[in-house]
């Protein structure tokens, strides 16, 4: 068995990284957003051409990303969305109501502090994780059927 998983959400830490590493020797395919933040914001105008508006600049690069996302989203098996504790990530939350809505399995990852926020995208998932070791966890029962090994 292998997964294809796409990985969502808060570009601020390295919670993509632990993931990945932590995943190593599991047959899975990581897939995301362009995490290169100036990058994501700028593509439409670096590949459509400028706009003195920022509104227009803005939209343009939203439209392009959601290409990429949606692609994404839709080849994966599972989507892990994470919400960080800095910043308020409205892109997150509609990723995760896109993998819902298409039946993903869905994992969300983020903070105790973000319970009551975001019960309401919780109550979707198949699972909430606190941090990316618990994730790659469930990655790694999921093809395995190992649990991890009590300290």
């Amino acid at each position: 068995m292998s997964l294809n998983v796409y990985l969502s959400g808060e570009i601020h830490t390295d919670w993509r990284e632990r993931i990945v590493a932590g995943a190593e020797g599991l047959d899975i395919a990581f897939t995301g957003p362009v995490t290169d933040h100036a990058a994501s914001d700028d593509c439409g105008v670096a590949i459509l051409g400028p706009e003195p508006d920022k509104f227009w600049h803005d939209h343009k690069g939203a439209k392009l990303n959601a290409i990429r996302t949606r692609k994404g989203i839709a080849e994966a098996d599972v989507v892990v969305v994470r919400f960080g504790e800095q910043y308020k990530q409205w892109n997150a939350a509609f990723d995760a109501g896109q993998a819902a809505a298409l039946g993903k399995a869905l994992i969300v990852l983020h903070g105790a502090e973000h319970q009551h926020a975001l019960k309401e995208i919780d109550a979707a998932a198949l699972a909430v994780a606190e941090a990316p070791e618990q994730v790659v966890a469930i990655l790694r029962y999921v093809l395995t059927g190992a649990l991890p090994e009590r300290g």
